[in-house]
């Protein structure tokens, strides 16, 4: 399946809902990261976003997938960037 680069736009304005429900959200990444459909994730220090790859069969599966993350259902996020990644070095390229 190909994988997917997915970063996520943060505003300062939901910060403190952010906060709130982060435990959740981060619970979330963790079964997708067990289950193999989340490759790796994590936020930019700066508080701006974070970037998930994932696995998915297309855009549409993908998108369907992060319409469950948390963040996703309470609109804690500002916008959503995701488009196929072909890693051709590294630790991702022999997937």
């Amino acid at each position: 399946m190909p994988l997917f680069a997915v970063q996520y736009t943060y505003s300062a304005s939901t910060s403190d809902r952010r906060d709130v429900v982060r435990p959740e959200h981060r619970g979330w990444l963790a079964d997708g990261v067990e289950s193999g459909v989340l490759v790796s994730v994590g936020p930019y220090p700066d508080g701006s976003g974070a970037l998930i790859v994932g696995d998915a069969a297309d855009e549409t599966a993908m998108l369907a997938l992060l319409a469950q993350d948390p963040f996703a259902r309470d609109g804690l996020i500002d916008a959503v960037r995701c488009v196929e990644w072909n890693p051709i070095m590294g630790l991702l390229s022999d997937r």
